[in-house]
């Protein structure tokens, strides 16, 4: 599916994605390859899952309703009326259309499970119960099938059943709570981050699974939490609760364990600082040229550091304050203390660091202008993944796969 989108403005100016490469593919990752996943979920966080697995060689057959993910529609913005939301996680992938109550497209959905190694759903398991989509009743057709399951609340529990969205898990996890300025109100983290997280855990969880197979011929069920996912996300600051009784607040990112490990004002822009070892400590201070300072006894050590805080944090920023903030950065550059900008979303896709090592580009399909994307992060033996196509239209794998179930259907 795709949205309806006038194309004058298009081509009337340019976008920031017009000026990166668009690669060919070539899908250089094959560590997974031989794998065939179906892929029954939409929105984010198991499209992403799938993702992974595609970008690392596995074949992933996404199965659509008539209608579509629900992602599809997820906008604007929209490119070449396409949803920027879906293309984002759905590389690499064979796009099929199957109407689930038809009993005829079932036993379609039925056939691909199994010819598959892994099936994957985001589906509460009362749903997947009810469609006879949960771990055993599909064990029946592949007996050593990894089923997964990307929910709100997992598979057990009293809220099992429950729907979930990345916000509410946020909200469940507490990362909301401590997120934001002191005394303001709670924030959601600026992107999908419990869907992201649950996602690279089930792509984790499916590797692992996929291996252990290989030893014992099992299959596995894995249950993936949203809200869990969050909250591990959470480990250091709910471990300091529970070994101090001490509940963190929203602070505006002033509180860290680290005595000095926050923003600061510059002549121009603000800038991360973290001084987060004594010989970190001890180098900021011989490059601010304030050493008899940082030398004090009380500051010998984070612990003192993080009791003389607010005395610390005003004299650096009253330094800081001195220079602009490229100035500051290449001080610290040269006397290898850890300071950053804080950047915008232009700024980042703009990064001739980020760029060089091939974390953004374009692919093509062949006919529409070619969608941005956004690489893996993972290079090994020195490449990065170089996906094998362009996010799929609506069905349009459905002529290679009706060959595949008219075969399946006759033997």
């Amino acid at each position: 599916m795709s949205i309806n989108v006038s194309k004058t403005a298009r081509q009337e100016s340019e976008l920031p994605c017009d000026s990166l490469p668009v690669l060919p593919s070539e899908g250089n990752f094959s560590f997974l390859s031989g794998l065939r996943v179906v892929d029954l979920t939409t929105s984010i966080a198991g499209p992403y899952a799938t993702m992974l697995l595609s970008d690392f060689g596995a074949e992933v057959i996404k199965i659509e309703r008539p209608e579509g993910d629900d992602a599809r529609q997820w906008g604007p913005p929209f490119l070449n009326g396409h949803s920027l939301w879906f293309n984002s996680v759905n590389r690499n992938k064979k796009s099929v259309v199957l109407d689930l109550r038809r009993e005829a497209d079932f036993e379609k959905l039925m056939l691909l499970v199994a010819s598959a190694d892994i099936f994957v759903t985001n589906q509460p398991p009362n749903v997947q119960r009810k469609l006879n989509l949960d771990p055993d009743s599909l064990r029946k057709v592949r007996e050593d099938l990894i089923f997964v399951s990307i929910t709100g609340f997992g598979l057990t529990g009293e809220r099992a059943d429950l729907t979930c969205y990345d916000l509410i898990a946020e909200g469940y996890s507490g990362i909301m709570d401590v997120t934001g300025a002191e005394g303001g109100p709670a924030q959601k983290i600026g992107a999908p981050a419990a869907d992201m997280l649950a996602g690279q855990d089930a792509a984790m969880a499916v590797m692992a699974a996929v291996f252990e197979r290989s030893r014992s011929n099992k299959g596995h069920t894995i249950d993936i939490s949203l809200v869990e996912s969050m909250t591990r996300f959470l480990t250091c600051r709910i471990s300091s609760y529970l070994g101090s009784g001490e509940v963190p607040r929203r602070s505006g990112g002033t509180d860290s364990v680290i005595a000095v490990y926050q923003s600061f004002e510059t002549a121009d822009l603000p800038l991360n600082l973290a001084l987060g070892s004594n010989a970190i400590w001890a180098r900021f201070w011989n490059a601010v040229g304030d050493p008899k300072f940082g030398a004090q006894p009380e500051f010998s050590n984070n612990t003192e550091r993080r009791e003389n805080r607010t005395k610390i944090v005003a004299r650096i920023q009253g330094i800081l304050l001195k220079k602009s903030r490229s100035s500051w950065l290449e001080v610290f550059a040269e006397a290898r203390v850890p300071a950053g900008p804080i950047n915008r979303i232009d700024e980042v896709a703009g990064d001739a660091h980020l760029r060089d090592r091939g974390m953004f580009f374009n692919l093509s399909n062949g006919e529409d202008d070619a969608t941005p994307q956004i690489g893996l992060g993972i290079h090994i033996n020195g490449k990065s993944s170089v996906p094998r196509s362009a996010p799929p239209k609506l069905g349009e794998h459905n002529a290679e796969f009706a060959q595949f179930f008219a075969k399946s259907l006759t033997e």
